[in-house]
């Protein structure tokens, strides 16, 4: 499928879904949200992508909502502004909930809407010039649909600051937080996702990808004898699947696993 807003390229088993909006500083609107939809649906049912980069071009990552947009949802009505919302939702689900692990490769700022993309992915790589800013309270609006992901990767506290300041804060900061994973300088970063992929690559798809659910199911959950079970019952699972069997064999015979081709 061609995309309007949105480049898509594969190189290996990684794939690059890169915001092609910068003269608006690849704000999104109801297209870009569409299109950001369909292609992580896309790449989740495909079995020769085991990484995914969400990337953008020009100096921004992504500035949040296109103004264009809100100031058509302005003249929505309450039920049209509901089903608008809830599209915005599941695009930052099908991100959150690709079986396949996300790295986010930030380039530049990310305002609002652009946090939650952020949030959303499973790594984030980013350049030590970016600046985040959860900037919805300045315009007499809350970050909703992104809070599920942002809270979790923020935390409680520095969610409720943020949200409710709606400061500006480096990359430095987010590291500090937990939002950035690795802050580099803007000529290591390809260099630094680069090497992410592949190790994300070197290790059993199927491992990886019930690793990414395991964190998602597991976080927050009451240790209880029914998580006890539960995770008693993924571990028996993945011993016995075929690359479970194949890992453990090609340690043993200190061989390459099958898996890396």
């Amino acid at each position: 499928m061609q995309y309007s807003m949105l480049e898509v390229a594969f190189a290996g088993h990684v794939a690059k879904v890169t915001l092609n909006r910068p003269d608006v500083r690849n704000a999104f609107n109801e297209t870009t949200i569409a299109e950001l939809t369909d292609v992580f649906g896309g790449l989740d049912a495909r079995d020769d992508v085991r990484a995914i980069v969400l990337a953008a071009n020009g100096p921004a990552f992504c500035a949040g909502a296109d103004l264009n947009w809100m100031k058509k949802m302005a003249t929505f009505s309450d039920e049209e502004n509901r089903v608008d919302a809830r599209r915005l939702a599941d695009m930052l689900s099908a991100i959150y909930r690709v079986s396949k692990p996300v790295i986010a490769r930030v380039s530049g700022d990310a305002y609002a809407g652009g946090v939650g993309l952020v949030a959303a992915a499973d790594i984030v790589v980013a350049v030590d010039s970016a600046r985040f800013c959860l900037s919805e309270a300045r315009l007499g609006l809350i970050a909703a649909t992104i809070a599920p992901y942002v809270v979790r990767a923020l935390g409680e506290r520095a969610s409720r600051r943020y949200f409710t300041t709606a400061e500006l804060f480096d990359c430095a900061t987010a590291q500090r937080l937990g939002l950035v994973h690795e802050m580099v300088a803007s000529d290591a970063l390809d260099g630094t996702i680069e090497k992410m992929t592949a190790t994300l690559c070197a290790n059993s798809p199927n491992a990886v990808r019930e690793s990414k659910r395991l964190v998602q199911d597991v976080a927050g959950r009451v240790l209880d004898e029914a998580l006890i079970d539960d995770t008693a019952r993924r571990i028996a699972s993945i011993r016995a699947s075929e690359e479970g069997r194949e890992g453990v064999a090609s340690f043993l015979e200190k061989r390459a696993p099958a898996w890396r081709d």
